[in-house]
């Protein structure tokens, strides 16, 4: 059985790879992850690298300009965390927008991404923003909070 990796330039590169995350560069993904790599968010659970690539190809359609920004890491184990800002304009608006999260990163021993799993609130990021669904979500919200 063999020893596993050292993973902190395993989970320093692969944020790397997300703050120069462009569409020329999305066949590094193959380096970098397992070829049946997991990616779940919000809105996707896939299964391998072709399904992978096909969704941040698709961001590059659907928003103008995204850029990542890595802000910190960490590591447990065979698990990695990414904390990131992904800024964008929106293509209906050209409005600037940004959206906070947090990715868990599992690695293989040898430091191949096996799983990467988005954590972000879809509700005030993104349906928030939503003209019909913004006042709907907000009287939600006041309706649950606690009245201190």
């Amino acid at each position: 059985m063999s020893e596993a990796v050292d993973l902190e330039p395993a989970i320093a590169a692969y944020g790397a790879f997300f703050e120069n995350l462009s569409p020329e560069t999305l066949n590094r993904l193959d380096a970098l992850c397992d070829a049946r790599v997991r990616f779940r968010d919000p809105f996707n659970d896939v299964t391998g690298l072709d399904a992978l690539r096909a969704i941040f190809a698709r961001m590059f359609d659907d928003v103008y300009d995204p850029r990542f920004s890595v802000s910190d890491h960490a590591l447990s184990g065979q698990v990695g965390y990414l904390r990131w800002t992904l800024s964008f304009r929106s293509r209906k608006t050209g409005k600037p927008m940004t959206i906070e999260g947090m990715s868990e990163v599992h690695f293989d021993t040898g430091g191949r991404v096996v799983a990467h799993l988005d954590h972000w609130d879809s509700g005030e990021q993104f349906y928030g923003r939503l003209p019909i669904l913004r006042h709907v979500i907000a009287m939600i919200r006041r309706r649950l909070a606690i009245k201190t």
